[in-house]
C-alpha cells in the first residue's frame, strides 16, 4: 500500500478529461496498473492487462451484466422500430408544452423508478430523449437528470436492490463487531436522513430545472437552444438508436409499444429480485432483497422486455429478417458502453490488486476523532468512488471499516450517521467519475457524449457534495439530521439561485459587448 496505488485511477480520469477518449484512457490506465503491479516491465504489463480484462469478463456476475446490458439495448431498439417512442411523444406532447415541463417529466419518472438505477436510466432515457430533443434540451442536461436521480433514489427508495445490498453490508459489519442491540434494517432506516448527498441531489435537480443553469451546462443549454445541436461539435453520442437502426417500421406507432415492454421489464425485474433472494420460500421482502442476485433478476427483466418487443414487432408485420437486424442493431448501440464497462471493471481490479482503498483509509486513521469521523468517511468515500468508479465497491470497502470505528468512537448513536456518510460518499463517484457504470448508463440512454456529460455534471454534483461536507462537520454541534437537512436545502437553493443569476448576468454582459 503506497502512493503508487492511486496513480492508475488518476491516469484514467485525467486522460479521459484531456483527450475526451474514454476507451483509450481506460486501457492505458489499466496498463499503468499492470506496469506498477509487475514491477516496471512494459511487455509483461500488457499480459497482466489482458489477464485482468479476461478475468472481469468471465466473472459470473459481470458476464450476466453484459448480457443484460445488451438485452436492454435490444429492448430499446424494438421500442424505436415499432414506433413506441413516437407514440409516447404523441400522447404527451399536448401537455408537455415547455422546456421545463419535459425536464420535470424526466425528473418525476426518475423518482418513480426507484428499485434499480440501471433500469431507471433505461426507462427514463427512452421515455424522454425524443420529447426533450424536440424542446431543444441538451443531451448533457438530460443525462444529468437521469444520473442525479437514479442512484440517489435507489439508495433511499422504499424497496430496491441497493437497499438489500446495503443492509447486508451493515449486518455483516454488526456481526464482526458483535453489535446485537440494533437491527441492521432499522439502522439503515435511521441512516437515511444522514445520507445528505443523495437527498440534496434529489432536491438540486428540480431547483436547477426551475432556475437557471450555470457553468459548462449553461453553455450546453445555450448551444442547444440557439443552434439545435444537442451535443457539442466534434463529440460522439455514446449510443444512438436512430443512427444504428435507421427508420422506424411504424412512424405512427402506439404508446402500447412503449408501455408493454417497460411493464415487462419492471414487473419481471421486481419479481426476480424477490424470487432470486428466496422470497418464494417465505423470506420477508427485505431479507429476500438482501440475498438477491441482482444480475440474474435484471437479466430476466431485460429478456422479458426484449421478448415482448419482439412479439409486438411480429404482430405489426415486421419480418424475421428485420427483427434479427433490429436485435443486432440494438446490441450494436451498446457496444461502446460494453467495452467501457469492461475496462472500468478492470480498473476496479487494478485498485484492488494495488490496495488503493486501503492506502486512502490508512492515511487518515491516525488522527480520526468522533466529531471528524462522518466528514472523513464521506470524503474518503467520495475519493474512492471517484477513483474506482463503483459505489457498491466503495460501500463494500468502507462499511466493514467505518462501522467498527463509529462504534468504537461514539457507540451506537454514531452508527446511523456513519452509515449515511458511507452511502453518500459512495454515490458521489457515480456522478463525477467517467469510469462509473451508472454514469456510462446515463450517457447511453440520454444519447450524450460521455465526457461532455461528466464535464457538465461535475459542478452540479459539487454543490450538494460541498454542502453535505459542511453538514457532516457540524453534526456534533447541531445533532439533528432533520435540522441539518433543512439548513442544507435552504443553503443549496440560495447557492444554486446565486450561481444561476451570476451566469445569466455574465452572459448578458458578453452579449452587450458583442452588440457594441
Amino acid at each position: 500500500m503506497d502512493f503508487l496505488s492511486i496513480i492508475p485511477p488518476i491516469v484514467a480520469v485525467v486522460l479521459a478529461i484531456i483527450t475526451k477518449r474514454v476507451l483509450l484512457s481506460l486501457f492505458i490506465s489499466v496498463w499503468v496498473g499492470g506496469l506498477i503491479a509487475i514491477g516496471g516491465n512494459p511487455f509483461a504489463a500488457v499480459g497482466t492487462t489482458f489477464t485482468w480484462v479476461k478475468d472481469v469478463m468471465i466473472d459470473p456476475w459481470n458476464a450476466r451484466f453484459l448480457v443484460m446490458t445488451a438485452l436492454l439495448g435490444v429492448g430499446a431498439a424494438f421500442m424505436f422500430k415499432t414506433g413506441g417512442s413516437a407514440g409516447l411523444i404523441r400522447a404527451l406532447e399536448k401537455k408537455l408544452t415547455s422546456k421545463k415541463r419535459v425536464q420535470f417529466l424526466s425528473y418525476f419518472l426518475g423518482l418513480i423508478i426507484f428499485f434499480n438505477d440501471y433500469v431507471n436510466s433505461v426507462i427514463v432515457g427512452n421515455a424522454t430523449k425524443d420529447i426533450t430533443a424536440k424542446h431543444k434540451v441538451s443531451r448533457e442536461k438530460l443525462s444529468y437528470i437521469l444520473d442525479s436521480t437514479a442512484a440517489p433514489i435507489a439508495t433511499i427508495g422504499p424497496v430496491s436492490d441497493w437497499i438489500g445490498f446495503q443492509v447486508s453490508l451493515v449486518a455483516a459489519a454488526f456481526a464482526s463487531v458483535g453489535i446485537i442491540g440494533i437491527e441492521p434494517y432499522f439502522a439503515f432506516l435511521q441512516s437515511i436522513p444522514w445520507n445528505f448527498y443523495a437527498i440534496l441531489c434529489l432536491f438540486a435537480v428540480p431547483m436547477i430545472i426551475a432556475g437557471k443553469d450555470f457553468g459548462p451546462m449553461a453553455k450546453a443549454e445555450k448551444r442547444a437552444h440557439e443552434t439545435g445541436k444537442l451535443i457539442p461539435d466534434g463529440s460522439t453520442p455514446l449510443s444512438s438508436v436512430d443512427q444504428d437502426l435507421g427508420e422506424p417500421h411504424k412512424r405512427e406507432g402506439s404508446i402500447w409499444s412503449f408501455i408493454l415492454p417497460l411493464a415487462a421489464l419492471i414487473s419481471v425485474s421486481i419479481w426476480g429480485l424477490w424470487y432470486s433472494g428466496g422470497g418464494a420460500t417465505g423470506k420477508p421482502i427485505m431479507d429476500a432483497l438482501a440475498d438477491t442476485d441482482v444480475s440474474v433478476a435484471l437479466t430476466w427483466g431485460a429478456f422479458a422486455m426484449t421478448l415482448i418487443g419482439l412479439i409486438i414487432a411480429l404482430t405489426l408485420g415486421m419480418g424475421f429478417k428485420q427483427c434479427e437486424e433490429t436485435i443486432l442493431g440494438g446490441i450494436r448501440t451498446m457496444l461502446p458502453a460494453l467495452v467501457i464497462i469492461i475496462l472500468a471493471w478492470s480498473i476496479g481490479t487494478v485498485t484492488s490488486e494495488l490496495g488503493t482503498a486501503e492506502f486512502v483509509v490508512s492515511m487518515t486513521e491516525g488522527w480520526m476523532t468522533a466529531a471528524l469521523l462522518p466528514f472523513l468517511i464521506f470524503a474518503i468515500g467520495m475519493f474512492i468512488s471517484f477513483a474506482t468508479g463503483t459505489s457498491w465497491g466503495t460501500m463494500s470497502i468502507l462499511t466493514p471499516i467505518a462501522i467498527p470505528m463509529a462504534y468504537s468512537f461514539g457507540g451506537e448513536e454514531l452508527i446511523p450517521i456513519i452509515i449515511g456518510a458511507i452511502f453518500a460518499g459512495a454515490i458521489f463517484g457515480d456522478h463525477v467519475s467517467p469510469i462509473s457504470d451508472t454514469t456510462v448508463m446515463a450517457s447511453i440512454f440520454a444519447e450524450s457524449d460521455h465526457i461532455a456529460h461528466v464535464n457538465t455534471q461535475i459542478p452540479y454534483a459539487l454543490v450538494p457534495a460541498g454542502i453535505a461536507g459542511v453538514l457532516y462537520l457540524t453534526y456534533s454541534l447541531i445533532g439533528s439530521s432533520i435540522v441539518l437537512l433543512i439548513i442544507g436545502i435552504i443553503t443549496q437553493f440560495i447557492l444554486i439561485r446565486y450561481l444561476g443569476n451570476r451566469e445569466a448576468a455574465k452572459e448578458t454582459v458578453e452579449e452587450s459587448k458583442l452588440r457594441a
